[in-house]
């Protein structure tokens, strides 16, 4: 997993990596300019924060929110890392967090009236459980799914999880929440139109005109 963000109004010229979710306590080291978050039980890394980020990442300066990182630019932090001597165990992650799904099926929530536990289908085939609480859910509906790991627009981050007792791997998703141009700002899956095809990647621009009138 990799997920980098950069808001210089809000935090100044600071990257944000994170590699893994925070479940426990975690130890905080600070070494020259990167802060290294990790477990404090297992001593995993679970990301770093990078201080004066565009001196390691130049392309930086013109940039806002979730960051897309490129292979050199992994190359760049890890040998920076490596400089401070520290572990470089960024790794590139190009697999798509937001894709086409297929609702396959719907059950009912066995401890609440208001949730589904849906599955549904993703890139290579793969199904998913994930449990939703949009009023519209319904089988047979094409879908975006956030997967794991995925940013969402407002900056949460998508992990494993439960839902009452029911696991839920990603989450289906409205126009509000992608903050797609003039979605319908109320609860609600977006239903996509038969030209999305399911496993692909979720194309934003493309569906910057779904809600045009």
């Amino acid at each position: 997993m990799l997920i980098a963000s950069y808001n210089p109004k809000q935090n100044g010229d600071i990257l944000v990596v994170v590699l893994d979710e925070t479940t426990g306590e975690q130890n905080v080291e600070y070494k020259d300019d990167v802060v290294i978050m990790s477990d404090k039980d297992s001593g995993k890394i679970l990301g770093y924060n990078f201080l004066n980020a565009s001196h390691i990442l130049p392309n930086l300066s013109n940039m806002n929110g979730q960051i897309k990182l490129t292979s050199n630019d992994v190359d760049l932090l890890n040998s920076f890392l490596k400089k401070q001597s520290l572990s470089a165990n960024i790794e590139l992650d190009n697999d798509p967090k937001f894709v086409v799904g297929y609702v396959n099926k719907i059950s009912e929530h066995p401890k609440s009236d208001h949730l589904k536990i849906t599955e549904t289908t993703v890139d290579d085939g793969k199904t998913l459980q994930i449990v939703s609480g949009s009023p519209n859910m319904q089988a047979d509906i094409k879908v975006v799914v956030a997967k794991v790991g995925a940013m969402m627009p407002d900056g949460l981050i998508i992990w494993p999880g439960e839902l009452k007792g029911e696991e839920s791997n990603g989450m289906i998703c409205s126009g509000r929440e992608l903050h797609l141009p003039n979605a319908p700002q109320k609860p609600g899956a977006l239903i996509l139109p038969d030209n999305y095809e399911v496993g692909t990647k979720f194309d934003f621009d493309k569906a910057a005109t779904l809600f045009d009138k």
